[in-house]
C-alpha cells in the first residue's frame, strides 16, 4: 500500500472512529451505571486508535492533542475522575476539535494557527481534571467510572470468553516489505504504537537479509523484528497496528499459551535457512525455553520421518498436556477471535467515482436491453423473444444489486443531530429530547450528502424558535421538556423526511400580516394556510421578534428551499397553533433506474413510476363531470379527480376517440391521469433535467426509450398536490 493510499485510509477510518466517539459520549448521560465501563472503553479505544494511527504518519498535531484526551479518558476508566455533565461537554468539544485537526491535515497538510491555539486552550481545560487530586463534584448525579465498574463487575463477572487476555505475553515476528521505506513507513513507529497498547519487553533487530554491497539498494528495507510483547489487547487490535503494511510485509502473531506446533509453523513460515538459529532467537526473546526448543526440534524431525500431520498432532498433544485447560481455553479464544475478524473483514471500501461509473454502465445496459427486447418483439421471433426475456430478468437482478450498493440508511445522518440538539439546548437553557424514527430508511448516498445542510437549518430553527421556554410550556400545560422529531419514510416512490417540534406552532395571521407589510401579498388577497406558511421559506422573511445568534424562524429557511429544489424536491409545512410544526421535505425519484409504466399522449410518451400505479380503466364521457375547473369521474361510487395530461403539458395533436385513465395514489389521495394510450411497463434510466427546466412542476426527470425517443417522467406526488390544494384555494376565495 502506498503512503498516499494509506493516508486516505487513515483519514476515512479516523472520521468513522470520531463519529463513534461522539455517539458514545452522548450515550453516557442516558445509560445505566452497569453500561458505563463498556461505553468509556469504547470512547477510549476510539481516541487511542486515532492517535496511534496518526503517529505512524508523523501527524504530531493530532497525536499531541489526542494524547492528552486519551490520558483523561484513561483516568475516567479507572474511576480517578468522576463522570459529570461539564466534563462530557468538554470531551465533545475535544472530539470536534480532533475532527477539525483531521480535516485540516487532509486538505491543507498542516494545522492552522487558530487550531493550534485552540488545542492549547483545550489542553489547559483538560489539565484541570488531570491535575486534580480529588474527584470533582458529581454535578450531574452521574456515577463515577469506578462505582459503575463495581456495579458492572457484580452484574457481569469476567469469564473465559472475553476477547482480551489480561497480562499475557505475545510473540510478534515481523519482516518488513522491501518497499516500506519508499511507501513512507518508519519501522520504529510501529514499536512506539505497540508500546501504547501494552509493553514491548524485548526486541531483536534482524538484518540478515542485507545483500552484498553491489546489490544493496539504499531505498529498500531489509529489517525484521522478533518482539516479545506484554499486552491486554486482543489479537485484532494488535493486527490493526500493522494495517498499512499488511499487504507487503510478513507478519506473524503468536498468542499467549500457544502450542509448540504454532512455533513450528512460525519457523516454517519464516523460511529461515536454519531452524535452530530462528529457534535461538525465540529463546532470546523469551518465547521459548531451551528445553522447549529441543522438544520442538525433535517433534519436527519426527514429523518429517512419519506422516507429518498425524504424527505431529500426537506428539504435540503428549508434550502439551501440561498446559491443560489453559491451552483449550486459549485455542477456543483464538477460534472465536478469528471468526470475529472474518466477520469484520466482509466489508470493502470502494471509491465513490468507481461506483458511480458502475451505476451508469448498468443504466446504459438496461436501456440497451429494453431496446433489443423491443426489436425482438417487432421481428416476432419466439426464440429471440424468450432469450431476451431471460436476459431482461438478469438485467433486473443486476439493476437491483447495483442500486443497493449506493443505498445507505439515513440513521447515521439523523444521529449527528443529537449533538446539535444537546449543544443548542444548553446554550438556550431549554430541555429538549430528540426522537428519531425511520432511521433504517435507505436513500441514495448522493441524497444523504446533500440533505445534511437543509436538515441542519430545520433542526436549529425548531430548537431555537419552534420550542417555547420551559416556563411558557408549563403555563400552557405542556411538559417542560420539548421534543424534536426526525422521521423518514418512503411514499409513492418518493423519499419523505420530516422535522417536527411540539412547540407553539406558526401564527398564520402574523405571517400574513408580515407578508403584507413587506408588499409580498395584496391587502385584499386571500391565501390558504399552506400558501401563508410558504412565506417563511422566502429569502429574508422572519417573524422573530428578537434576532438570536443561533437562528430565527426564517433565517436560512430560503437555503432549505433552494437546496431542496436543486434536488428536484419540494418542501411542505404543517402547523397547528399550540401543538407544533412539521416541515416535510419530499424528494423525487433520484435513483438511476426505476420500473416505469409508459403512457402515450399525442406523439409524446410519459413514464409513471410503477409503484404508484393502482389500476387502469377506460375513460367514460358519461361518468365525467367538471366543477370549478376540476374534472372528476365516478369510479365505482367514489369521486376520482382527474389530471388531463394533454391539457396539463399542452400536448398537440388530435385527440383519439378512446382514452384511458391511469389511477395513481400519493399522499393517501387517488388521482386519475387521462392519457391517450397505454404502452406497458419499461425499465427506466432516469436522466436529470438541465437547469433550464429546474422550475418545471409535474416532471421529475427524463429517460431515453428503447427506440431512442425521449420520455418525461411524471412527478405524481406533485400533480396530486396541485389537485388537493385547488379546493382549498377555491373555498378561500368564496
Amino acid at each position: 500500500m502506498s503512503m498516499e493510499a494509506a493516508l486516505q485510509t487513515y483519514f476515512a477510518e479516523a472520521r468513522e472512529m470520531l463519529e463513534d466517539m461522539e455517539s458514545r459520549l452522548l450515550e453516557i448521560e442516558h445509560i445505566d451505571a452497569g453500561e458505563l465501563p463498556e461505553t468509556l472503553n469504547a470512547v477510549f479505544r476510539a481516541a487511542h486508535t486515532v492517535k496511534g494511527s496518526a503517529s505512524l504518519f508523523g501527524l504530531d498535531g493530532i497525536v499531541d492533542f489526542t494524547h492528552v484526551v486519551e490520558n483523561l479518558l484513561d483516568r475516567m476508566r479507572d474511576g480517578e475522575v468522576a463522570v459529570e455533565e461539564d466534563l462530557i461537554s468538554l470531551l465533545l468539544r475535544c472530539q470536534s476539535h480532533i475532527t477539525t485537526l483531521v480535516d485540516e491535515t487532509e486538505t491543507d497538510e498542516q494545522i492552522s494557527e487558530d487550531s493550534r491555539r485552540l488545542s492549547q486552550h483545550l489542553i489547559v481545560e483538560l489539565g484541570g481534571y488531570l491535575a486534580s487530586e480529588d474527584k470533582p463534584a458529581d454535578k450531574a448525579g452521574l456515577p463515577t467510572a469506578g462505582e459503575a465498574a463495581d456495579d458492572h463487575a457484580e452484574q457481569f463477572p469476567a469469564d473465559a470468553d472475553d476477547e482480551t487476555v489480561d497480562n499475557e505475553c505475545w510473540h510478534i515476528s515481523l519482516r518488513f516489505g522491501r518497499s516500506s521505506f519508499r511507501d513512507g513507513m518508519d519501522p520504529i513507529s510501529f514499536l512506539r504504537f505497540l508500546d501504547g497498547l501494552g509493553t514491548v519487553r524485548q526486541v531483536i533487530i534482524l538484518d540478515d537479509w542485507l545483500p552484498d554491497l553491489a546489490d544493496y539498494d539504499p531505498e529498500s528495507c531489509y529489517l525484521g523484528f522478533e518482539i516479545r510483547y506484554m499486552s491486554q489487547a486482543s489479537k485484532k487490535e494488535i493486527e490493526d497496528v500493522f494495517e498499512f503494511i499488511r499487504e507487503d510485509s510478513d507478519i506473524h502473531i503468536v498468542a499467549p499459551y500457544s502450542r509448540l506446533s504454532d512455533y513450528i509453523d512460525l519457523i516454517n513460515a519464516m523460511g529461515e535457512d536454519s531452524d535452530r538459529r530462528i529457534g535461538e532467537m525465540l529463546i532470546d526473546c523469551g518465547a521459548l525455553t531451551e528445553s522447549e526448543l529441543a522438544k520442538m526440534l525433535a517433534m519436527q524431525a519426527a514429523a518429517e520421518e512419519a506422516d507429518q500431520g498425524r504424527r505431529l498432532g500426537e506428539i504435540v498433544s503428549q508434550e502439551d498436556d501440561r498446559l491443560g485447560p489453559v491451552v483449550d481455553a486459549a485455542a477456543q479464544k483464538q477460534t472465536q477471535m478469528r471468526e470475529a475478524i472474518n466477520r469484520k473483514q466482509k466489508s470493502l471500501r470502494v471509491d465513490a467515482d468507481k461506483l458511480d461509473h458502475l451505476i451508469n454502465l448498468v443504466g446504459e445496459l438496461v436501456t440497451s436491453g429494453a431496446g433489443t427486447f423491443l426489436q425482438a418483439q417487432i421481428l416476432g421471433n419466439p426464440e429471440l423473444i424468450e432469450s431476451m426475456s431471460k436476459l431482461n430478468d438478469l438485467l433486473e437482478e443486476m439493476r437491483d444489486a447495483s442500486l443497493k450498493l449506493r443505498m445507505v440508511a439515513i440513521g447515521a445522518t439523523f444521529t449527528k443531530f443529537q449533538r446539535v440538539v444537546r449543544d443548542m439546548a444548553a446554550d438556550l437553557d431549554k430541555d429538549v429530547d430528540l426522537v428519531i424514527t425511520g432511521a433504517d430508511t435507505e436513500l441514495d448516498k448522493s441524497v444523504v450528502e446533500k440533505i445534511g445542510d437543509p436538515l441542519m437549518h430545520l433542526v436549529r430553527n425548531a430548537v431555537d424558535h419552534g420550542l417555547e421556554p420551559a416556563a411558557e410550556r408549563a403555563a400552557a400545560g405542556k411538559p417542560e421538556t420539548g421534543t424534536i422529531s426526525l422521521n423518514a419514510y418512503h411514499d409513492s416512490g418518493n423519499i419523505v423526511i420530516e422535522v417536527g417540534d411540539d412547540g407553539a406552532g406558526l401564527d398564520a395571521d402574523r405571517i400574513l400580516a408580515k407578508a403584507r407589510e413587506k408588499g409580498m401579498v395584496g391587502e385584499d388577497q386571500q391565501l390558504s394556510r399552506s400558501e401563508i406558511f410558504d412565506f417563511i421559506l422566502k429569502p429574508g422573511f422572519s417573524t422573530a421578534s428578537q434576532v438570536s445568534n443561533i437562528s430565527g424562524r426564517g433565517v436560512g429557511m430560503d437555503v432549505v428551499r433552494r437546496n431542496v429544489i436543486e434536488m428536484r424536491g419540494r418542501t411542505e409545512i404543517d402547523s397547528e397553533p399550540g401543538e407544533g410544526t412539521t416541515i416535510r421535505i419530499i424528494l423525487p425519484l433520484t435513483l438511476a433506474i426505476i420500473d416505469g409504466f409508459v403512457v402515450g399522449v399525442g406523439q409524446a410518451a410519459f413514464v409513471v413510476p410503477l409503484d404508484v400505479v393502482q389500476e387502469c380503466v377506460e375513460f367514460s364521457e358519461a361518468d365525467h363531470e367538471e366543477k370549478d375547473g376540476q374534472s372528476y369521474i365516478n369510479l365505482r361510487g367514489n369521486v376520482l379527480p382527474l389530471v388531463n395530461i394533454r391539457q396539463r403539458f399542452a400536448v398537440r395533436g388530435e385527440r383519439p376517440k378512446r382514452r384511458s385513465v391511469v389511477v395513481v395514489k400519493a399522499d393517501g389521495q387517488s388521482v386519475g391521469l387521462v392519457v391517450d394510450r397505454l404502452m406497458g411497463e419499461f425499465q427506466t434510466v432516469i436522466k436529470p433535467l438541465g437547469p433550464v427546466f429546474a422550475g418545471l412542476s409535474g416532471i421529475s426527470g427524463s429517460t431515453i426509450m428503447g427506440n431512442g425517443e425521449v420520455a418525461l417522467i411524471l412527478d405524481v406526488q406533485g400533480l396530486v398536490q396541485q389537485i388537493t390544494r385547488r379546493p382549498q384555494r377555491s373555498a378561500t376565495h368564496s
